[in-house]
């Protein structure tokens, strides 16, 4: 495949991006805090905080059990670092299979000063195999198609603490109802928390 082709080809679930780097950076307000996050080419969402993440960061609540939580493909990072942020009390742990937005997150986390964050290079659960969470948060990669996404269901299930809590963003239109359906497969309750412009909010445990 020439440069081009591996250019078109390539997508923000790419390990190793080789799309020239073109830095943006801007500041969001999450939360009712403004951060200032950079972002850059190959990785998703270059120019804004995307819908869906912050709608997922607005509606999320903290579980009732102590622990760890997880951004599972968290990007250049609003996500995982607004809650590190506004839960100061919890360990965070961002993690991403694309180097260039692991790299992002890492930074953006150093220039909002906030610390309780661990960053992760990881595909799915390949490298978190250690570790269990009171929580996971995820916008999934839709791009990557429903196999994997359905396989981050399952591995998000698998990697919960015991009344655990798993998290995630989807629009109706890139199959919020047969992600519904399989959460359902995996949880004993699944909720359905806040629907907005296209997007569902969904929280699965098991009770």
């Amino acid at each position: 495949m020439n440069k081009v082709g591996a250019l078109m080809s390539e997508h923000y679930f790419s390990q190793k991006p080789q799309s020239g780097s073109s830095p943006k950076t801007w500041k969001y307000q999450l939360r009712k805090s403004v951060y200032t996050f950079t972002s850059d080419v190959g990785v998703f969402s270059k120019n804004e905080v995307d819908f869906g993440s912050k709608l997922l960061t607005e509606q999320f609540r903290e579980p009732s059990i102590s622990g760890d939580f997880l951004d599972l493909g968290c990007g250049y990072g609003p996500i995982g670092i607004a809650l590190a942020d506004h839960y100061s009390d919890r360990n965070i742990v961002l993690s991403d299979v694309n180097e260039r937005a692991l790299s992002l997150a890492r930074k953006n986390a150093a220039q909002n000063h906030v610390e309780n964050t661990v960053f992760v290079l990881s595909d799915q659960f390949s490298n978190l195999t250690d570790l269990s969470f009171a929580a996971i948060v995820m916008n999934p990669p839709i791009r990557a198609g429903k196999k994997v996404v359905h396989q981050m269901l399952e591995g998000s299930k698998a990697a919960l603490q015991d009344h655990g809590e798993l998290w995630v963003v989807i629009q109706k239109k890139q199959g919020a109802p047969s992600t519904k359906a399989k959460l359902e497969e995996l949880f004993e309750d699944v909720v359905v928390i806040a629907r907005d412009k296209g997007y569902f909010i969904l929280r699965a445990s098991n009770v």
